[in-house]
């Protein structure tokens, strides 16, 4: 028992290395800063309206729901992180160019404001809901497929969104428009905006199966996060 749980870590600590595995943390990190790029536009999609970064966002928790299902809870976490330090510094970038004195020819500092000077309180709601429900999805990942003993992925990826997409919900609108908006329209936003993305979820599961059953296979791995601490550190 001591030799394969020595030989699992050691094919855990090679695989964050591999290629899939960076490919991986790139798409991580590209889906977050651009749904933190486009989420300033509203789109009305016949019974509510959401935000352009339900385009995108979302495919954060399925490349999460990938990457623990394969790599473990504590790659996931690192990722995770990852992904919050570069959206922070894109952010950052984006105040400073903001701040720049503009050309003479410049005549657009206006605009460039308007979509890339995102209010601070909002950009504080976004970091710690997308870092609370990240962290949420990975865990219920981690914790139903020990407990499950690897099966039922489509259940643990379906119910790990939703709560993880309601942990975020449940952050982002009440720290972001609280006093802003009613409080039933923060609501109705809040169960909008957890169901579409759960949905989106269930619409693209066969693909996810697909891409988890293919890189488990090259890469000879399916990590079970047994004897961890669940720690988002």
């Amino acid at each position: 028992m001591t030799n394969n749980n020595t030989d699992s870590l050691q094919r855990e600590a090679r695989a964050s290395f591999t290629l899939p595995f960076l490919i991986f943390t790139v798409l991580f990190c590209v889906c977050l800063i651009v749904a933190n790029l486009v989420e300033i536009k509203t789109v009305d999609i016949g019974f509510t309206t959401i935000t352009a970064g339900m385009v995108v966002f979302p495919l954060s928790y399925i490349i999460n729901d990938c990457i623990v299902e394969v790599y473990g809870f504590r790659k996931a976490r690192m990722v995770i992180w990852l992904g919050f330090a570069m959206n922070f510094f894109v952010t950052m970038m984006l105040q400073l160019a903001i701040l720049l004195p503009g050309a003479g020819e410049w005549q657009a500092q206006e605009a460039f404001e308007a979509v890339y000077g995102t209010v601070p309180r909002i950009l504080t709601a976004s970091f710690i809901a997308f870092v609370c429900g990240s962290m949420v999805n990975a865990w219920v990942m981690s914790r139903m497929k020990v407990a499950g003993g690897g099966r039922h992925f489509s259940l643990r990826a379906i119910l790990s969104t939703l709560l993880g997409e309601g942990v975020d919900s449940l952050i982002f609108f009440p720290v972001a428009f609280w006093g802003i908006l009613p409080a039933d329209v923060i609501v109705e936003l809040m169960l909008a905006q957890t169901c579409l993305k759960t949905l989106y979820e269930i619409i693209i599961l066969p693909v996810t199966i697909r891409i988890v059953r293919y890189i488990k296979r090259i890469e000879r791995l399916d990590t079970f996060d047994t004897g961890i601490r669940y720690t988002p550190w």
